[in-house]
């Protein structure tokens, strides 16, 4: 039970990432970040990097902090599998 558990919680992680990945990806589309779904992402993804915006400031146009954002979310990820002994 325990394992199905952590298994869950690892996939929501993996999958919040996948999430980010497409949030960034919609800033290179214009007005994509202003539609309602990009709206409703933003609702969800950016209250998880804006802790991350507020430690690693940007390079010029260039915005690290999402990169260093899923690195940890994958490696939280992981840490939840070996947590639950499925790795």
């Amino acid at each position: 039970m325990l394992q199905m558990i952590g298994s869950m919680i690892s996939n929501l992680m993996v999958m919040y990432s996948f999430l980010v990945i497409i949030y960034i990806f919609m800033s290179w589309f214009p007005n994509a970040r202003e539609s309602s779904f990009g709206q409703f992402l933003g609702s969800i993804v950016e209250p998880f990097l804006e802790p991350f915006r507020r430690i690693i400031p940007p390079l010029g146009m260039i915005d690290l902090s999402p990169i260093v954002a899923i690195i940890v979310l994958r490696i939280a990820s992981q840490g939840v599998l070996v947590l639950f002994g499925l790795r």
